[in-house]
């Protein structure tokens, strides 16, 4: 049965890569995608670096293997090509949690501040913010910032804070947090640093703040990857989603990489929304051109302005 299984999975990827060729497609996945999404991906990254590569492609259709905040911004981008995702029901936890008049409710009560927002919220949220930041780019962006202006940043107050340690400024901070990262287990953690004492921690800046403290090392996704092949330790205790590890492990195939339980040794870690995506789904997107992107032009106009902006002072 699993010889059979790897054979159809073959099968699978070399429809995707002839239908690609086809339709002129470029398929776009993120780190925390499934395995075998990301080796049939043309391109992997972060949220900033999705957000370039769509920016600049030459192909007709997007597939986007990510959540449905990253594939708008790429519409919000590429107004002109056609941008799939292989299941709309792909979400996110922090866009759900910051919708657009509740959040417009709150800009209300601090007329006079600029707004930051992380990429992960939607169209709409992006559309009243004044600049989109990543977790690669977030701490310089907000040290650009002219001192005197106010800032409110959100949705992920995890970040934020970490945001704020780094730079020193205040914030005001939306109250919301990414569901991977909040379920990490500190009491996992800790019996792993035993059982690893050699082992260094890596983080995600979205996790809890007391597990930053625990950390030897904290970026975005692109970023961690890169520590684990430029730093000289040979096992690492990593504390974000775990699909990253399959980028991880094979660049780095001498290191050990060591994933972190959920709160009651659950495996809650692995995003849902994430994992939505699958390689028969991809086949169906690109044979159907659905499930397909669609933004109101209003929205998207507004939207791309912060985005623009980010790109250049990212520059």
């Amino acid at each position: 049965m699993a010889n059979t299984s790897v054979l159809q999975k073959e099968q699978l990827k070399n429809r995707i890569h002839d239908l690609c060729q086809e339709k002129n497609a470029l398929i776009l996945a993120h780190y925390y995608q499934e395995n075998e999404i990301q080796d049939i991906a043309h391109f992997i990254g972060d949220s900033l670096e999705l957000s370039r590569k769509a920016a600049n492609t030459d192909s007709e259709i997007i597939v986007f293997c990510g959540v449905h905040f990253m594939a708008e911004t790429a519409k919000i981008l590429c107004p002109q090509k056609t941008v799939l995702i292989p299941d709309m029901d792909a979400g996110c936890s922090l866009a759900d949690e910051c919708q657009e008049e509740d959040f417009k409710n709150f800009l209300r009560k601090y007329p006079d501040h600029f707004v930051i927002s992380y990429i992960n919220c939607s169209a709409a949220v992006k559309a009243q913010s004044d600049l989109i930041c990543t977790s690669s780019n977030a701490v310089d962006l907000v040290k650009q910032i002219p001192k005197d202006r106010k800032i409110i940043f959100a949705p992920d107050k995890n970040l934020g804070r970490w945001v704020q340690a780094q730079t020193g400024r205040e914030m005001k901070l939306w109250d919301g947090s990414c569901i991977v990262h909040e379920t990490f287990s500190e009491e996992g953690l800790l019996k792993l640093k035993l059982k690893y004492p050699q082992a260094k921690v890596i983080a995600h800046p979205e996790c809890q703040e007391i597990l930053l403290e625990q950390s030897d090392y904290i970026g975005s996704t692109t970023k961690l990857l890169n520590y684990t092949q430029k730093d000289i330790s040979n096992a690492f205790i990593v504390l974000t989603e775990p699909g990253i590890l399959h980028q991880m492990r094979k660049r780095n195939p001498d290191k050990l990489f060591l994933e972190v339980p959920g709160l009651e040794g659950c495996s809650c870690n692995k995003c849902p929304y994430m994992r939505l995506n699958t390689l028969e789904k991809v086949i169906e997107c690109l044979t159907n051109n659905q499930p397909n992107i669609i933004i109101k032009e209003d929205i998207r106009e507004k939207a791309l302005r912060p985005i623009q902006k980010m790109l250049e002072m990212s520059s």
